[in-house]
């Protein structure tokens, strides 16, 4: 496997995933602001949790990538079909895993039972995401879908 590869590929692919989440915000498709929600977590400043949460989901993503690259080695092939069938595996785990867990560590992030004492300032997913609007399911699986993607074409099995 291409170690180099996966560090650098895995970077660049992690980057073109929030670019697409932000960009999916910016445009109004979801309310979801994963830099905003994962950075957060570490601090209460609105503006620097967005610059610590790039780099954790950053740091989250190289871990997914070695993941796809480990993958990639058992098979004895990387391509983009492959990619994206991760991409759509790694998309569905992050909507019906991940992003369902966040209330239960998140400092900051209210609960379904967390009731009036509340004190956080940011809601939960719900539900695939869905609290942060109807498309964000979809918008999270083609954002996984580019990410699988391009990794399938970047890295390659040696």
């Amino acid at each position: 496997m291409d170690w180099a590869g996966w560090a650098l590929f895995g970077s660049l692919a992690t980057t073109v995933l929030t670019a697409v989440m932000i960009a999916a915000q910016l445009a109004g498709f979801s309310r979801l602001d994963l830099p905003l929600v994962l950075g957060t977590a570490v601090t209460p400043d609105p503006d620097r949790a967005r610059v610590v949460g790039f780099f954790v989901h950053l740091a989250i993503g190289q871990g997914f990538a070695l993941g796809y690259a480990a993958t990639f080695a058992l098979l004895h092939q990387a391509t983009w079909w492959i990619g994206m069938m991760l991409g759509l595996l790694h998309g569905i785990v992050a909507l019906t895993v991940l992003l369902p867990l966040l209330p239960g560590v998140h400092p900051r992030m209210a609960s379904r039972r967390a009731g009036p004492r509340s004190t956080a300032v940011l809601e939960p997913p719900g539900l695939l995401g869905l609290n942060y609007g109807a498309q964000t399911p979809a918008v999270a699986v083609v954002a996984h879908l580019v990410y699988g993607i391009a990794l399938g074409l970047l890295l390659q099995v040696s």
